[in-house]
Protein backbone atom coordinates (compact mmCIF):
# COMPACT_ATOMS: atom_id res chain seq x y z
CA UNK A 1 0.00 0.00 0.00
CA UNK A 2 1.18 3.12 -0.95
CA UNK A 3 0.18 6.45 -2.12
CA UNK A 4 2.76 7.28 -5.72
CA UNK A 5 4.68 9.67 -3.60
CA UNK A 6 5.94 8.61 -0.88
CA UNK A 7 9.21 7.44 -2.27
CA UNK A 8 11.39 8.53 -4.82
CA UNK A 9 13.94 5.61 -5.99
CA UNK A 10 15.84 7.86 -7.77
CA UNK A 11 16.35 10.39 -4.50
CA UNK A 12 15.89 13.07 -7.33
CA UNK A 13 12.66 14.94 -5.91
CA UNK A 14 12.14 17.94 -3.57
CA UNK A 15 11.13 17.84 -0.01
CA UNK A 16 7.48 19.29 -0.81
CA UNK A 17 6.41 16.25 -2.78
CA UNK A 18 8.27 14.45 -0.52
CA UNK A 19 6.51 15.64 2.41
CA UNK A 20 3.12 15.57 0.13
CA UNK A 21 3.36 11.83 -0.36
CA UNK A 22 3.63 11.02 3.23
CA UNK A 23 0.87 13.34 4.24
CA UNK A 24 -1.89 12.18 1.91
CA UNK A 25 -1.82 8.70 2.95
CA UNK A 26 -2.33 9.59 6.03
CA UNK A 27 -5.40 11.85 5.84
CA UNK A 28 -7.42 10.80 3.00
CA UNK A 29 -8.92 8.68 2.25
CA UNK A 30 -8.19 5.74 4.74
CA UNK A 31 -9.82 7.67 7.89
CA UNK A 32 -12.62 9.43 6.19
CA UNK A 33 -13.09 5.54 4.87
CA UNK A 34 -13.31 4.42 8.33
CA UNK A 35 -15.64 6.75 9.00
CA UNK A 36 -18.24 5.85 6.64
CA UNK A 37 -17.91 2.40 7.27
CA UNK A 38 -18.23 2.93 10.97
CA UNK A 39 -21.69 4.94 10.23
CA UNK A 40 -22.78 1.74 7.45
CA UNK A 41 -22.98 4.68 4.46
CA UNK A 42 -20.57 5.29 1.30
CA UNK A 43 -18.21 7.46 1.11
CA UNK A 44 -20.38 9.95 -1.31
CA UNK A 45 -23.13 9.33 1.12
CA UNK A 46 -20.91 10.46 4.01
CA UNK A 47 -19.57 13.45 2.04
CA UNK A 48 -22.95 14.88 0.54
CA UNK A 49 -23.92 14.14 4.80
CA UNK A 50 -20.97 16.21 5.96
CA UNK A 51 -22.30 19.27 2.93
CA UNK A 52 -25.82 19.56 4.51
CA UNK A 53 -25.00 22.11 7.05
CA UNK A 54 -28.09 23.44 5.58
CA UNK A 55 -30.63 22.64 2.65
CA UNK A 56 -28.72 22.27 -0.40
CA UNK A 57 -29.91 22.45 -4.24
CA UNK A 58 -28.63 19.74 -6.23
CA UNK A 59 -26.29 22.02 -7.84
CA UNK A 60 -25.03 23.24 -4.64
CA UNK A 61 -23.99 19.89 -3.32
CA UNK A 62 -22.57 19.09 -7.06
CA UNK A 63 -20.43 21.64 -7.09
CA UNK A 64 -19.52 21.21 -2.99
CA UNK A 65 -18.95 17.58 -3.61
CA UNK A 66 -16.87 18.62 -6.86
CA UNK A 67 -18.85 16.29 -9.18
CA UNK A 68 -21.46 16.27 -12.11
CA UNK A 69 -24.70 16.99 -11.18
CA UNK A 70 -26.17 13.84 -12.24
CA UNK A 71 -24.12 11.63 -10.12
CA UNK A 72 -26.05 13.92 -7.30
CA UNK A 73 -29.32 11.92 -8.19
CA UNK A 74 -27.82 8.77 -7.06
CA UNK A 75 -26.66 9.90 -3.97
CA UNK A 76 -29.57 11.80 -2.93
CA UNK A 77 -31.88 8.76 -3.99
CA UNK A 78 -29.36 6.67 -1.35
CA UNK A 79 -29.78 9.47 1.33
CA UNK A 80 -33.59 9.24 0.86
CA UNK A 81 -33.96 5.42 0.49
CA UNK A 82 -31.68 5.04 4.04
CA UNK A 83 -34.15 8.24 5.41
CA UNK A 84 -31.23 10.30 5.80
CA UNK A 85 -32.45 13.25 3.48
CA UNK A 86 -35.57 14.50 1.76
CA UNK A 87 -36.04 16.62 -1.33
CA UNK A 88 -38.24 19.74 -0.39
CA UNK A 89 -39.00 22.71 -2.85
CA UNK A 90 -36.68 25.43 -2.04
CA UNK A 91 -38.17 28.36 -0.15
CA UNK A 92 -36.36 30.76 -2.71
CA UNK A 93 -37.94 29.03 -5.48
CA UNK A 94 -40.48 26.45 -5.52
CA UNK A 95 -39.63 25.01 -8.78
CA UNK A 96 -35.71 24.27 -7.61
CA UNK A 97 -35.65 20.96 -5.15
CA UNK A 98 -33.67 21.39 -1.85
CA UNK A 99 -32.40 18.27 -0.12
CA UNK A 100 -32.88 18.41 3.60
CA UNK A 101 -31.34 16.42 6.53
CA UNK A 102 -34.39 14.42 8.64
CA UNK A 103 -33.78 13.81 11.98
CA UNK A 104 -31.88 10.70 11.55
CA UNK A 105 -29.96 11.73 8.80
CA UNK A 106 -29.23 15.36 11.41
CA UNK A 107 -28.31 12.96 14.44
CA UNK A 108 -26.03 11.01 11.93
CA UNK A 109 -24.77 14.21 10.35
CA UNK A 110 -23.61 15.23 14.44
CA UNK A 111 -21.94 11.88 15.00
CA UNK A 112 -20.03 11.62 11.94
CA UNK A 113 -18.54 15.47 12.31
CA UNK A 114 -17.62 14.55 15.55
CA UNK A 115 -15.99 11.17 14.26
CA UNK A 116 -14.18 13.36 11.82
CA UNK A 117 -12.69 15.93 14.28
CA UNK A 118 -11.17 13.66 16.40
CA UNK A 119 -7.76 13.13 15.74
CA UNK A 120 -6.32 9.76 13.84
CA UNK A 121 -4.72 7.54 16.20
CA UNK A 122 -1.24 7.81 14.22
CA UNK A 123 -1.60 11.94 15.25
CA UNK A 124 -2.67 11.09 19.11
CA UNK A 125 0.90 8.82 18.71
CA UNK A 126 2.68 11.62 18.24
CA UNK A 127 4.74 13.58 21.44
CA UNK A 128 3.25 16.98 22.52
CA UNK A 129 5.92 18.38 20.65
CA UNK A 130 5.86 16.87 17.81
CA UNK A 131 2.21 17.56 17.91
CA UNK A 132 2.51 21.39 18.40
CA UNK A 133 5.42 21.75 15.68
CA UNK A 134 3.28 19.73 13.20
CA UNK A 135 -0.04 22.20 14.13
CA UNK A 136 2.18 25.51 13.66
CA UNK A 137 3.81 24.42 10.08
CA UNK A 138 0.26 23.21 8.83
CA UNK A 139 -1.36 26.57 10.31
CA UNK A 140 1.67 28.70 8.60
CA UNK A 141 1.01 26.29 5.09
CA UNK A 142 -2.91 27.36 4.99
CA UNK A 143 -1.48 30.75 5.66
Amino acid sequence: MGFPLDSDPAGAGDIATEAWGLLVPLVYPPRFLEIAREFGVTPPILGAIRSLDQPRTMGEMAELLSCDPSNVTGIVDALEAKGLAERRPSEVDRRVKAVVLTRKGGRLRERAMAAMRKPPAWLEGLSEGDQRTLRDVLRRARA
